[in-house]
């Protein structure tokens, strides 16, 4: 998946589908969006608008 997709993508998909890579690939939030090259900021501004919130000990999206 390309870095300009996430970010256009509706917040509920987008949500389920970074807390399965966490989940499944990544050990943190910083891995993931390096590896996609995405704006760590962006990322988590997109889905806190949308009521997400980051939790790094759970290392998820809530």
């Amino acid at each position: 998946m390309q870095r300009q997709n996430f970010l256009a993508m509706d917040p509920h998909l987008l949500f389920s589908i970074i807390n399965m890579k966490l989940r499944d690939e990544y050990e943190s939030l910083n891995d993931l969006t390096r590896s996609y090259d995405i704006d760590q900021e962006a990322l988590i501004k997109k889905l806190s608008d949308a009521g997400f919130q980051y939790q790094p000990s759970n290392n998820q999206f809530r």
